[in-house]
C-alpha cells in the first residue's frame, strides 16, 4: 500500500534551505578575529562570540578533517607535520598525566592548569563515567566526603579520587580485568591506571583534544588546517579563493569567512552556536502539517538497503546530532511565546481587562529577590493588553501572573499563581504531544517559579512541533487538533484506503473580546515593534517572538511563532534556532518562508545558496 503525507516535499526542502543559509548567517555575524572569548564580563548572552580559533578546531572536533590521515603513508608533507606535532605533544602530555595518576604526591584538581583540567576532566566523567562504564554511576555515593571533594571542592586529586572510588567497590573491574583472582584496591587502582593510559593512546576524541591544545598554543596554525581541508578534497581547488589563499593574498580567518558564507563549510560541519534550526507549519483550519523541518539532516537513501557503515558511523559522531530531530525532540523554554497564555489567564480569570493599564518602568520587584528586569531597561510606560503583548512587557506579564496569585486580601501566594499558568497552558495544549506520527519528547509546563514561568521561563520545556501547534490554537481561536502527517493511503491500483483527517480533541471556548485581543496584539508584534523587518512583505501576519535563555555560557534560542494572512489564516509556524541569539533571527526565516510560499519574491532570491545575514540581527522585542 501506499501512505500520502500532507507535507510538500519542494517545500520542505526549500524551508531546509532557507534554515541553513540564515544559520549560516547567524554564525558569520559572530565570528571574531580572536583567540579565545573571556565569558567573565558577559551580562548578557547576546554579548557572547565565536573566536576564529573555535572555528578552525571545529574542523578536527567535528572531523571535516579526518586526522587518521595524518599518519598515512601517502600523507602530505603537512599532515606529516601535524602528525609529528600531534606525536610529540601526545608524549609530553601522557608523560604528565602519568604523573597525576601514579606520583606521590600530584596536586588538588583545582590547582591544575586549565588545559590538564580538561584532561582530568575528560578521564573521569567522559571517559571512565560516561564511555566505558567503568565508574558505576549507580554505587556511587554523592553524599560522600570524599566524593564531594572531587566533584563539589575539587580538593583531591584524580587519583586520591579513583583510589578510593576502588576501596569502595564504585569501579566496575571486569571492564578493564580478566583476571579471576580477588584483587585489594591498590591492585584495582594500578589496573585502572594502565588501561587509561592504553585506551587514551588510540582514543580519537582525546587526539582531538590535544590538537586544540597545539592549536591555541601556536604549534600548528589555522593556514595549515585550511590547507588541509583542499588537501583532502573537502574544499575544491578550481576557485578564485584558492588561488588567493595559497599566494597569500587570503589569510585563513578571510578564506573560512568566505567558505561560511558560500556554504561550502556549513554550521552543521563546524557544530557551534548555532548549528541547528527546526520549522514546523501548520494548516490551522484543518490540522494538517505542511512542514517538518530539521536542520542538519542526512540522506537517509545511504542508509537503506546495503547501508553505508562509514557514512553512519560518522552521522553517530557528528557533534550536529543530525540525527535528534530538532523539530520533534529538541525542547527548549520557550521564552516569550509563551505570553499569549498569560494574557488568555489575567483576561480570563478577571485580573485584567481591556480597560486596564500596567505600568512598566523596567523592572519588576514585587517579590523578595533580585528584581526580574524587562528586556527594555528604560521600561515601556503604561500599557494595555494588547500593547503589552504587542511590546513583549516582561513587567506587565509579570504583574498579570502576580495578580493571579492574589487572594482576596491582596496576598500572594506562588502556588496559586503556578496554578492558574498551568490550566491555560494545558486548556491550550501545551501539555501534550503535538500528534505528529514520529518520536516526539513529551513537553513540560512549567511546575515552580511563577514570575518567570509567565514570560516563558520557569521549567518550561517544548519542541517545535509542540509550540506549532500552539500556534495552531492562536491562529483558530481554540481549535486544538492532534497534528498529522498522514493525508491518505491508497492500495497499488490507487484506491482509497483510509483518509486520514486530524482529530480536533478539544476547543478553547473564550469570549470574542479575549481572542481579538490576543490577535490584535500578535498583529502589533509586527506592526509596532518588528516593523522593521516585515515592513516589505506583501502578506499580514501576526506572531509573537520569543528569545529564551540557557545559561551564561551559551547563546540564547531564538523563536517565532506565528500565522498568516493575519486576517484569514492560512498558515501557522513554529520557528526555533537553537542558540541563534535573538528572536529577529527566527522572524527572517519566518520572512523567508513567507516570501516563498506566497511567491512574493523569486525563488532565487529566497534560495541563494548562501548565508543570509542581517545587520539587525539583534533588533525587535524579545
Amino acid at each position: 500500500d501506499d501512505v500520502q503525507l500532507t507535507i510538500d516535499t519542494d517545500w520542505q526542502s526549500a524551508i531546509y534551505q532557507i534554515l541553513k543559509q540564515r544559520v549560516a548567517g547567524v554564525l558569520l555575524t559572530k565570528i571574531d578575529a580572536a583567540k579565545t572569548f573571556d565569558y567573565t564580563y558577559v551580562t548578557d548572552a547576546s554579548q557572547i562570540r565565536i573566536p576564529i580559533y573555535d572555528v578552525y578546531n571545529a574542523l578536527i572536533s567535528n572531523s571535516v578533517i579526518d586526522i587518521t590521515k595524518f599518519s598515512n603513508e601517502d600523507a602530505s608533507d603537512i599532515e606529516k607535520n601535524l602528525y609529528a606535532k600531534f606525536q610529540q605533544k601526545q608524549q609530553r602530555v601522557f608523560d604528565t598525566i602519568s604523573t597525576k595518576l601514579n606520583g606521590s604526591t600530584p596536586p588538588a584538581y583545582k590547582d591544575e592548569d586549565t588545559q590538564m583540567q580538561e584532561y582530568l576532566t575528560y578521564i573521569c566523567d567522559d571517559l571512565l563515567t560516561n564511555t566505558l562504564k567503568v565508574l558505576k554511576s549507580d554505587s556511587i555515593d554523592t553524599a560522600d566526603e570524599t566524593y564531594k571533594a572531587w566533584k563539589n571542592d575539587q580538593s583531591i586529586s584524580l587519583k586520591d579520587y579513583l583510589n578510593y572510588a576502588a576501596s569502595q567497590n564504585w569501579i566496575d573491574i571486569s571492564k578493564f580485568s580478566d583476571k579471576n583472582t580477588y584483587l585489594d584496591s591498590t591492585e584495582v587502582y594500578q589496573e585502572l591506571s594502565a588501561y587509561i593510559s592504553d585506551y587514551l593512546s588510540t582514543d580519537q576524541d582525546f587526539s582531538k583534544m590535544l590538537y586544540k591544545y597545539l592549536l591555541l598554543d601556536d604549534e600548528i596554525t589555522g593556514k595549515q588546517l585550511c590547507t588541509v581541508l583542499y588537501e583532502q578534497g573537502v574544499l575544491s581547488t578550481d576557485d578564485e579563493d584558492y588561488q588567493n589563499f595559497k599566494a597569500g593574498n587570503l589569510s585563513a580567518m578571510d578564506l573560512m569567512l568566505h567558505k561560511i558564507s558560500s556554504l561550502e563549510i556549513t554550521p552543521a560541519q563546524l557544530a557551534l552556536d548555532p548549528c541547528s534550526g527546526s520549522v514546523v507549519i501548520t494548516d490551522p483550519s484543518t490540522g494538517e502539517t505542511l512542514a517538518c523541518v530539521s536542520y542538519p539532516g542526512y540522506d537517509n537513501n545511504r542508509l537503506a538497503n546495503n547501508m553505508d557503515t562509514d557514512y553512519y558511523r560518522k552521522l553517530n559522531k557528528d557533534l550536529s546530532t543530525p540525527f535528534y530531530n530538532k523539530a520533534t525532540q529538541e525542547r527548549t523554554a520557550p521564552g516569550s511565546t509563551f505570553k499569549p497564555v498569560t494574557a488568555i489567564a489575567g483576561l480570563s480569570e478577571g485580573v485584567i481587562t481591556d480597560n486596564d493599564y500596567i505600568y512598566c518602568g523596567g523592572r519588576f520587584d514585587k517579590l523578595q529577590g533580585a528584581p526580574l528586569n524587562c528586556w527594555l531597561l528604560s521600561g515601556h510606560g503604561a500599557l494595555s493588553i494588547r500593547d503589552g503583548i504587542a511590546n513583549s512587557c516582561n513587567v506587565f506579564f509579570s504583574e498579570t501572573a502576580y495578580r493571579l496569585g492574589q487572594n482576596a486580601e491582596g496576598t500572594f501566594n506562588d502556588n496559586t499563581a503556578m496554578q492558574q499558568l498551568i490550566k491555560y497552558a494545558n486548556l491550550l495544549g501545551l501539555d501534550k504531544k503535538s500528534g505528529l506520527e514520529i518520536s516526539e519528547a513529551s513537553p513540560q509546563v512549567s511546575n515552580e517559579l511563577p514570575i518567570p514561568s509567565a514570560i516563558g521561563q520557569g521549567t518550561h520545556s517544548y519542541t517545535t512541533s509542540q509550540l506549532a501547534r500552539y500556534a495552531t490554537v492562536l491562529a483558530s481561536s481554540g481549535n486544538v487538533y492532534n497534528l498529522s502527517l498522514l493525508d491518505k493511503s491508497t492500495d497499488s491500483d490507487g484506491n482509497l484506503i483510509e483518509d486520514y483527517t486530524p482529530e480536533m480533541i478539544d476547543h478553547v471556548e473564550l469570549s470574542q473580546g479575549i481572542w481579538d485581543d490576543v490577535h490584535v496584539g500578535m498583529e502589533g508584534v509586527i506592526t509596532k515593534s518588528n516593523w522593521g523587518i516585515f515592513q516589505d512583505l506583501n502578506v499580514t501576519l501576526a506572531g509573537k517572538t520569543g528569545t529564551a535563555q540557557q545559561s551564561k555560557n551559551r547563546a540564547n534560542h531564538s523563536l517565532f511563532i506565528g500565522y498568516a494572512p493575519a486576517d484569514k489564516p492560512q498558515i501557522a509556524w513554529a520557528i526555533r534556532i537553537a542558540n541563534g541569539y535573538a528572536s529577529t533571527n527566527s522572524e527572517l526565516v519566518a520572512k523567508d518562508i513567507l516570501n516563498y510560499y506566497f511567491g512574493l519574491k523569486d525563488e532565487t532570491e529566497i534560495l541563494t545558496g548562501q548565508a543570509s545575514t542581517a545587520s539587525n540581527s539583534n533588533a525587535g522585542t524579545d
